[in-house]
């Protein structure tokens, strides 16, 4: 009688094991999650960050902001935790080498996937003479993520300017997204994913053609990290209490108001709020909007989020900068937050009322 072949064990992570908890915008980018994500990043043992280059998230530091473009922005706020550029990432090497020195990565801390595709300066060149009309950042991104679609063919030719396993300046990073997360998961790690740019600007969701160049919603950004949707945990949707569009044709934003109106309202000095509302990649002026209802809906629909960070709360009024626990807002800002509650369904777990620690108002039953 034949004898039996013996079982490979395989620890594949069982579909209960709901360990990864999601951060996404749910406007049109530049939300704050940045520092969202630096409050919250100390309590998690794997940071994976998604996108590319086009989209900078600043985290409050002294002397001066901790800005990232590609690495999670818990990286310097989260030292033990391990780093991940999932195969979904667009990186531009020379970009993501100063960053790693800059926040002193080590080689052993941080895996990019082979998969993820690499920027050239042919891209962001192409970018910045064809794309101008929609307010690209002029980054490479969206040329690098259509080669990596259109131009497998000729990828056998020339394997240099596709991904990240063919760059010899990134191969001391390289290893499998998916067994890291993988392990992650088995040993009840918590991950955190750290979507960038918002809703609205998704390549499917938003309103074509002035959108980015991937899915920003959960689903895209999971999809671009390797994650199952049954290992969620949590889904925090941020939302700024005035949404931002890039200065330049960015595209319509319904409610458009100036800095004008927001200084008249919040009593923020007029200098302060021009300075803080530039863009982090481009460093244009951004465009300004009162909060949309409607869009809050559609972004609730579309990435079902369980939690809400509502941040720029300051822009309801200046002394909410003094506000430490809930109660201490304003009347307004309160009933604004309950409006929100109401509309979407969930709560608002975290609330950022200045750019500095000890402004986040942490009201999270988790």
């Amino acid at each position: 009688m034949d004898r039996e072949r013996p079982l490979l064990r395989v620890d594949y992570p069982r579909s209960n094991d709901a360990v990864v908890d999601v951060l996404i915008g749910g406007q049109y980018g530049s939300e704050g999650k940045g520092n969202i994500v630096g409050h919250i990043a100390p309590e998690y043992d794997l940071l994976i960050r998604v996108g590319g280059p086009n989209a900078g998230h600043q985290v409050y530091a002294e002397p001066s902001p901790e800005k990232y473009f590609h690495l999670p922005s818990g990286t310097q706020r989260a030292p033990n935790a391990k780093l991940l550029l999932g195969p979904g990432a667009v990186i531009y090497p020379p970009k993501l080498l100063q960053e790693i020195s800059e926040h002193e990565v080590s080689k052993g801390r941080l895996t990019i996937d082979p998969q993820a595709m690499i920027i050239t300066d042919a891209d962001r060149k192409e970018e910045q003479d064809n794309y101008g009309s929609i307010s690209s950042t002029a980054q490479g991104v969206g040329v690098a993520s259509a080669r990596k679609m259109t131009g497998r063919s000729d990828y056998k030719q020339d394997k240099s300017k596709f991904l990240a396993r063919d760059c010899p300046d990134l191969a001391p990073y390289i290893g499998s997204a998916r067994k890291l997360i993988a392990d992650a998961i088995v040993q009840g790690k918590r991950i955190l994913l750290e979507g960038t740019q918002g809703t609205s600007l998704s390549l499917h969701h938003g309103p074509y053609p002035h959108v980015t160049t991937r899915d920003t919603s959960v689903s895209g950004c999971l999809a671009d990290a390797g994650i199952a949707p049954s290992n969620v945990r949590k889904i925090i949707m941020v939302c700024r209490t005035y949404p931002i569009r890039v200065g330049g044709p960015s595209g319509d934003m319904d409610y458009e108001v100036d800095m004008q109106t927001i200084h008249e309202r919040s009593r923020i000095p007029l200098d302060e709020l021009k300075r803080v509302e530039t863009t982090t990649t481009t460093k244009r002026a951004r465009r300004i909007a009162e909060f949309d209802w409607v869009q809050l809906k559609d972004s609730v629909q579309l990435n079902g989020p369980t939690d809400i960070a509502l941040t720029f709360v300051d822009y309801f009024g200046v002394e909410n900068r003094d506000a430490y626990r809930f109660e201490q807002l304003t009347e307004e800002t309160i009933s604004f937050v309950e409006e929100i509650e109401r509309v979407s369904g969930r709560p608002v777990s975290l609330l950022s009322t200045d750019f500095n620690w000890r402004n986040v108002i942490d009201r999270r039953a988790w």
